[in-house]
């Protein structure tokens, strides 16, 4: 028999913990599927200095943990366990994890989105040590640094613009003869005195012992390789939310973003979704948080209305 649970969040980052918090709050005990590698992007993040309340900063795997305490304080369950099937075609809803389905009133998904990597072994060993997918969050860290930004999207020219408020220079690194990005975001980085440009350019390794030192570069029409000195490597390739459990479900972007109506709400009544799965602007932990907040506000009284 499948279990019956009010409300059920799927995710375990900032978005999803914050729905437990609040929902827990009401009394209504939420199961919180977390998968078997939780807690989102910050799980990758050294030190969070923009995070409200922490004004000295706090590292991103603590700031998942008190966050997951916090909920379960007031109650939230969790299972370890990923999400392997959900379904949304009658009432209750129904969710399927660890091989058990469980039967909900509601449901909030938060499974986030993922940067993407190149994909080299050296990228991973600098995640958090020189490596960031987020010049947004860890531009500050690089103050009168030399810093490479890899990309020639609209996310690589906002990223190295942002990044110029704080490093001596940024390089952008392009594997085209041709940015993507669009006229006016390219007009504005090439106007900036502290941005350069490296085009028919791939990173061919990460250099550094504790931290990143500098990069090993192929040209990639000629085949020669340099090596330059560097502080840190943003990478800016674009992002990948978490959705295609959804896809035929709910309604989806060119990009697989879902569409939410009020920020949160789907076309389906009790199904809200948190995050970054749905945010391809923002992309910050207290927006992430913030949209958990309403969800589970959504939810209360959306739950108020069952109840008659």
């Amino acid at each position: 028999m499948a279990e019956r649970e009010r409300v059920i969040i799927v995710g375990s980052g900032p978005a999803g913990l914050s729905a437990a918090i609040y929902t827990a709050r009401e009394d209504f005990r939420p199961l919180v599927i977390a998968g078997t590698k939780g807690g989102g992007q910050l799980e990758l993040t050294t030190v969070v200095e923009n995070y409200p309340g922490f004004p000295e900063g706090i590292d991103g795997p603590v700031l998942i943990q008190k966050l997951k305490e916090q909920a379960k304080r007031f109650g939230a369950r969790f299972v370890e366990e990923d999400l392997s099937e959900i379904d949304f075609s009658g009432t209750p809803r129904k969710v399927t994890a660890g091989g058990k389905v469980y039967e909900t009133d509601a449901v909030i998904i938060a499974t986030g989105a993922n940067a993407k990597w190149l994909g080299i072994e050296s990228e991973k060993r600098f995640i958090g040590k020189g490596v960031s997918s987020c010049g947004t969050c860890d531009g500050p860290f690089f103050k009168n640094k030399n810093v490479i930004v890899v990309g020639g999207g609209d996310t690589a020219m906002e990223d190295a613009t942002f990044i110029t408020k704080f490093a001596s220079s940024v390089t952008v690194v392009h594997r085209r003869d041709q940015l993507r990005a669009s006229k006016i975001m390219q007009d504005h980085a090439r106007s900036n005195p502290k941005i350069k440009f490296m085009l028919n350019t791939a990173i061919e390794e990460i250099l550094g012992d504790q931290k990143v030192t500098g990069v090993r570069l192929r040209d990639v029409t000629t085949g020669n390789i340099t090596e330059i000195p560097i502080d840190g490597v943003f990478i800016a390739i674009g992002y990948s939310p978490n959705t295609e459990m959804l896809r035929g479900k709910l309604k989806l972007d060119e990009k697989g973003y879902v569409v939410t109506k009020d920020e949160v709400k789907t076309d389906i009544d009790g199904v809200y979704i948190a995050g970054d799965m749905a945010d391809s602007f923002y992309r910050q932990a207290a927006t992430a948080a913030a949209s958990g907040v309403k969800c589970a506000l959504h939810v209360r009284e959306y739950l108020m209305t069952l109840q008659g």
